[in-house]
Parts: C-alpha cells; structure tokens; sequence
C-alpha cells in the first residue's frame, strides 16, 4: 500500500495545483539499454514452466524530464557490453548504445541528470549509473543493505555504485512508496519479490495520463496470467503480491504498463527520440 507520507504529499499537491499553482512539465523518453539473449528461459519460472526455451529480452532506461530537472530510471547494461557479439551462455547481454549517446540526441548533458531512480540492485540496471556520479540515486532500503552484506547477492555488483557506496555521491534509501519530486508526478513503487527492495514507477504524464515502469516485477507480460516466478528471485509470496498490486494497479489508474524487458511493449511509447508528454 502507499506510505501515509506518499498520500499525504500527493494531497498536498493536489491543493496546491487546485490553488492555482502551475503542474510541472513533464516528458518521459525511452532509451535503448541493452539486450539480454535468454538461452535458457527456465530460469525465468521455478515450475519448469519455460523448459527448452530461449528468448530476447530488452533492456530499457526511462528519462524523465520534472520542468528544469532530469531523472533517470534504471541504467541499463555496462558500457563495457557496447558491441558484445550474442553467446551461447544462459544469459548472453549485449549494447548497441550508451546512454551518454542517445542523451545526446536530445541535447542533454549526463551532468544534467541530478537524480537516478533504480528499481533494483541486479547488474543490467545499474550498469551505466557510474556516467552519473553527481546525481542522487534513489534505491530500495532492502537492496541497499542487501549491497552491503557479504557476500553480495546474486546478480549484484557493488562496484557498479561505488561513488554512493562509499559516500562520494548522494544517496537516499526508499523504504516503501517514494515521491520523487514531492508533487506526486513520479512515484516509486514498492514490489518487492524480485529483490528485497524492488520498486516500480509511477509517471502521470499530463496529455499520456498515467505509466507504470514494472521494473522487473515481471519479465515479459506472459508471466502475468500464468503467476510464474523466476527461480533467482528472493521471495515467491512477496513476488506474486507485487505481480497483483501493479497490475490491479494499472486498471485502476487506467495507465499504460510498460513491462521494462518485453521487446513487445516498446511501442507502448513513441520511438525514440520521441518523448511522450
């Protein structure tokens, strides 16, 4: 459920705009984060739902635009991957463009992102997050002390936030919902199931309405109707609960669901360099 404070600041906003004060501005963007080459999708249901199928996943990063300042939601895979021929292994990553490339596009400065959203800890979502170094990262409080145990959790690679972890770089934990910019435009989400700290996003677009990023709440919309659980996610029960919030979540808001990993739910947002607004 939303955090009091969530609620509580979504009121506050709406009485302000009922007052008279202008909504931010907003636009969202798709960016091209990677593609994940799944050999064995088994991996993705622990009820050998998937046995003897393979797969291709999309990686994407979302850049939001509040007036004046840039947020970014999930970095993708390392730019190390950029040109990485496809393998035969379980999980073959590979990169056709940085972040920093396609920020270029549209004009904007990586030092012009001052905040990163991260849905989870898992390495195909912090993998450019070290371009930001300035900016505040939101993050799970679960996976941030999930980050800090030893070992690190499967999945995970704490050098990858090296400048928040050791305290170069601002950081805030999100315990529960979070709005972001205290206005109730973008909110995270709590999904936790994936990782102990999962979170989804809420944008409301004004001409859009409301998107939902699923982070990796599923992997491809197939796992929705069918309740199929990765077997490397941390909690079975907590990741059904989650799979039943958003989407409930999404028909009740009436928003478009974009599942972050399904090729097919890219064009549920203009192409970039498009934004949606």
């Amino acid at each position: 459920m939303m955090t009091f404070r969530t609620l509580a600041l979504a009121a506050l906003g709406l009485l302000v705009h009922g007052a008279g004060a202008q909504a931010a501005e907003l636009r969202l963007w798709r960016l091209d984060c990677g593609t994940i080459q799944v050999n064995d999708l088994d991996l993705f249901s622990d009820t050998f739902a998937y046995a003897g199928q393979s797969r291709k996943l999309t990686d994407g990063c979302y850049l939001i635009r509040h007036d004046a300042d840039y947020m970014l939601w999930d970095t993708g895979l390392s730019a190390d991957l950029l040109g990485k021929p496809i393998g035969k292994e379980a999980l073959s990553p590979t990169l056709d463009r940085t972040i920093a490339a396609q920020l270029a596009d549209i004009d904007v400065k990586p030092e012009q992102v001052t905040t990163l959203g991260i849905s989870h800890y898992h390495f195909d979502h912090l993998g450019q997050a070290a371009l930001f170094p300035k900016a505040k990262l939101l993050i799970g409080a679960a996976d941030l002390a999930a980050l800090k145990a030893e070992p690190p959790p499967f999945g995970a690679d704490p050098a990858l936030m090296a400048p928040w972890l050791q305290g170069r770089a601002p950081l805030e934990a999100v315990a529960g919902d979070g709005d972001v910019f205290g206005d109730g435009s973008v909110t995270m989400l709590s999904m936790p199931g994936h990782t102990p700290g999962s979170h989804a996003l809420l944008v409301r677009l004004p001409k859009t309405g409301p998107v939902l990023l699923s982070g990796d709440v599923v992997h491809f919309e197939g796992q929705f109707p069918t309740g199929n659980v990765p077997s490397f996610n941390t909690d079975r029960a907590q990741s059904l609960a989650s799979m039943d919030r958003l989407r409930r979540m999404a028909a009740n808001l009436k928003a478009v669901l974009v599942v972050q990993h399904d090729a097919s739910d890219i064009a549920k947002l203009p192409a970039f360099p498009t934004g949606a607004d």
